[in-house]
């Protein structure tokens, strides 16, 4: 038996313990053969470490299927839209990074409307919530560093709170929210947020003082409280097993509620230091049998309810190794849709076990 960190975890491993949330609910069993799935879950309940069998299972890597047809990944990042896309969005991330170092050193006012016209320029030219998150997914594998992530939850929290219905002005709010968020990581140590191993104890302590910083970076600027309090609160939750205050239900601000979604689920779903991004069919079904009682329920299920439709039509790969189209969304169970594989149609709903691995 030997202890791994999670982030070095890789599927077909075996379990030597039972693994339990800090409040002693058994998540994994002792003997479990490790899926995407667990790591997922491990990650999204901050478990640091989990030990292991000496010998353990080898993963099965699953190699594609020959195919001359294209997939529709593939397809999306041929066109002119897509590179448009990428181009508008690395130059948006260098602006959002000169501008917010300016600030950090005091050396500029902010100018929120300002700051906001090349995160709402990547939502309009006539692009629909689909083609945004077609498009950051093919993103994914770059390793998002601060400031790319902070452009990713803005635009994702800027869709949520467009599907919740909220006014112009609250969908403005929101989106600064999530471009906020994070910026008290820009004070940390560039060694603790990119260390590619597992944190010692004192560095995740550092690292957990970024909702302060934040707060104090924005506490003196003209802007609106919520978007100071989505910085503070982001990693509270609703039964009160966040950080920094250990806040819950109606204590934690809405913005901050809303954040706390996103940012996690652009965490999960992008690259890190240390791994690939999750499919995010692994990360909506976690949400799925986790999140209702960390985050607002309303909140978590329009986000997934909404998100998971963003994916019809994709080409995916079951952990089978079988290779399809996503064709139809199971209302019931959101992470398992029926997919089309050649001529058969295979609803995921009613095969234990199968799960959409990635998104080709």
């Amino acid at each position: 038996m030997k202890n791994i960190a999670t982030n070095e975890l890789l599927p077909g491993m075996v379990l030597a313990t039972d693994v339990a949330t800090p409040n002693l609910n058994k998540i994994a069993l002792k003997g479990t053969i490790i899926s995407s799935k667990d790591i997922a879950k491990f990650v999204f309940y901050s478990i640091k470490e989990v030990a292991i069998e000496d010998t353990e299972v080898d993963a099965i890597l699953s190699e594609l299927p020959p195919s001359d047809e294209l997939t529709s990944s593939q397809r999306l990042r041929q066109t002119q839209e897509f590179k448009t896309f990428k181009n508008d969005f690395e130059i948006c991330a260098q602006k959002y990074e000169d501008d917010i170092k300016q600030l950090i050193a005091g050396n500029a006012e902010v100018d929120t409307n300002l700051m906001l016209e090349p995160v709402y320029a990547l939502l309009k030219q006539g692009r629909t919530t689909s083609d945004v998150f077609s498009m950051l997914h093919l993103l994914r594998n770059y390793d998002d560093a601060t400031y790319t992530h902070c452009i990713n939850v803005a635009l994702t929290t800027n869709i949520l709170a467009q599907w919740l219905k909220w006014s112009d002005e609250e969908v403005k709010i929101a989106t600064l929210s999530g471009l906020f968020h994070d910026i008290g990581k820009i004070t940390i140590p560039e060694s603790i947020i990119t260390k590619p191993g597992k944190l010692t104890d004192a560095e995740y302590t550092i690292v957990k003082t970024h909702p302060q910083r934040g707060y104090d970076a924005l506490k003196d600027l003209d802007i609106s409280y919520h978007v100071k309090n989505a910085a503070l609160m982001h990693h509270e939750r609703f039964d009160g097993t966040g950080y920094p205050s250990g806040l819950s239900g109606p204590q934690i601000d809405t913005y901050a509620k809303m954040v706390a979604i996103t940012d996690v689920y652009d965490a999960m779903t992008s690259a890190r230091h240390y791994r690939r991004p999750m499919c995010p069919f692994v990360v909506i079904s976690t949400f799925e049998e986790e999140a209702f009682r960390k985050y607002d329920p309303e909140m978590v299920m329009c986000f997934i309810q909404n998100i998971v439709h963003t994916y019809l039509l994709s080409t995916v790969r079951l952990n089978t190794g079988e290779v399809g189209e996503i064709v139809f969304i199971n209302k019931t169970y959101l992470s398992k849709p029926t997919i089309k594989i050649d001529n058969n149609y295979i609803d995921l709903s009613k095969c234990p076990g199968v799960f959409i691995e990635e998104i080709l």
